[in-house]
Formats: C-alpha cells, sequence, structure tokens
C-alpha cells in the first residue's frame, strides 16, 4: 500500500511539472516572451543587463513567433501594425534568426532621412530638443558624459535619444523609401546603433519579421556580480528598474 501511495505521487509530481512546462511554453509562445539586452545599442530606454517582456499577440502572429520560426504558415494572422514610436523586437532580415531590438519610427510607405542628427521623416523634421547630458557608466568602471536630446515624433509619443557626434556618418544620410509592408527602426542610441539606416546590415524590416512589442522591465544588473558572487548580487541589481513600463 505504502509502495502504490509513493508511485502515485510520484507521477501527481511529474504530471504538475508536464502541465507547468506545457503552460510556460503556451504563454511564451502565444502571449509574452521574456528577452535580455546584451548591447548599448537602445540607451538610454534599455540598458545592458536589462530583462523585459515583449508582448507577442501586439501585432498578431507570424512564423517568427514560434520556436525556430517554425509556423506553418506564411503571412500573419489577427495582425495589427505596429504604432510609430514602438520598441519592437524582430529577426534580423538578413538571416531571419538574430533577434534585434529597436524603436520603429518610419511607416510602409515613409520616406526618412536623417541630417546632422536630426530625424526627418516625409520632409519634415521630427522636434529634437537638448536635455541634460547622460552619464554613462560601463561595466570597466569608466564614467562618461554623452549629449542627450528629446525626440517627440508626429503622433506625440517622445523618449530620449543620445547623440555625441552629429556630424557621423549615420548622422547625414540619404533618403530612404519605405516599402509597402516594411517598417524603418533606430536605436535611441544613434551613434551607437547598427538599425535601418544600414541597410546592407539591417534595412526595411519586413512585417513578417516583427516578434513583438516590447512592454515592461522586470529585472535589470549592471553585470558587476558573478554567477558564483550571490553575496554580491543585491549590489548589482537595479532595482529601480524592476517594473519600467517601454
Amino acid at each position: 500500500m505504502a509502495e502504490k501511495t509513493r508511485d502515485g505521487g510520484i507521477w501527481e509530481t511529474v504530471k504538475t511539472v508536464l502541465y507547468a512546462i506545457i503552460i510556460a511554453m503556451v504563454v511564451r509562445t502565444f502571449a509574452y516572451e521574456p528577452f535580455n539586452i546584451p548591447s548599448g545599442s537602445m540607451i538610454p530606454t534599455l540598458l545592458i543587463g536589462d530583462y523585459l517582456f515583449v508582448s507577442k499577440f501586439s501585432y498578431g502572429y507570424s512564423r517568427y513567433s514560434f520556436p525556430l520560426g517554425a509556423g506553418l504558415y506564411r503571412g500573419r494572422i489577427w495582425a495589427a501594425p505596429p504604432k510609430r514610436g514602438d520598441v519592437a523586437v524582430f529577426k534580423l532580415p538578413r538571416d531571419n534568426e538574430t533577434d534585434y531590438i529597436k524603436r520603429i519610427v518610419g511607416l510602409p510607405g515613409d520616406r526618412l532621412q536623417v541630417r546632422a542628427g536630426v530625424l526627418h521623416i516625409n520632409g519634415k523634421p521630427v522636434e529634437r530638443v537638448r536635455i541634460e547630458d547622460y552619464v554613462y557608466d560601463d561595466r570597466a568602471g569608466n564614467r562618461s558624459r554623452v549629449q542627450q536630446y528629446r525626440e517627440t515624433l508626429p503622433n506625440g509619443v517622445t523618449y530620449r535619444v543620445l547623440d555625441s557626434d552629429p556630424s557621423g556618418g549615420l548622422d547625414n544620410t540619404g533618403v530612404y523609401e519605405v516599402p509597402p509592408e516594411h517598417y524603418f527602426a533606430m536605436g535611441d542610441n544613434r551613434d551607437n546603433s547598427s538599425d535601418s539606416r544600414v541597410l546592407n546590415m539591417v534595412g526595411y524590416i519586413p512585417f513578417d519579421n516583427l516578434v513583438g512589442r516590447a512592454e515592461i522591465l522586470f529585472f535589470s544588473t549592471d553585470g558587476s556580480a558573478r554567477l558564483w558572487e550571490p553575496w554580491q548580487w543585491p549590489f548589482a541589481t537595479r532595482f529601480g528598474r524592476f517594473g519600467t513600463l517601454l
């Protein structure tokens, strides 16, 4: 009798674990997927070491909504186009595998150009106001100050961007004409972002390549504590960033 009870308890535990795995997979595929930020291309909005949830349902579902791009159809179902200013995760068009996160600034049919660091949309400059410098501490402990601006898109979405050298190559571009069913995305760290301005690296983003919209930060670490140093974890954790909406 004790043997049967023990076997029954083990089976119940196995079923509970299996149910939990299935629920987690369903949530990750259809609702929210966690992503971490490995680069500084979206500073100051996103920092290296930030962890965030991306809503998979915001733009509908394409083959890239599923693990390994295993969708059995082309196009999107329950499609909803992104809005100008969304921070979006997408599959890099040149390999359809690598995840990138940038801000959507150009919609299908738009003509975009950057002049002396100022983004122009359909011939009109986007409002950009100089604000206080951004003070940045890198992982080596070096501190630097970078010119920071408040940028406001035509639809009223506003955010901060960094641009320390408005004479750089990506601060003075030709005109980009966004094709139908494609989008144009830029990093908020304008001098340190490979984005749609670099056509042979990123270029225009097909609607099908969008994975989802970044929604909220749920964890952040500055990387100063190693995995085997749990006593340092509280000092490396950026508690103030928890719950930040994007």
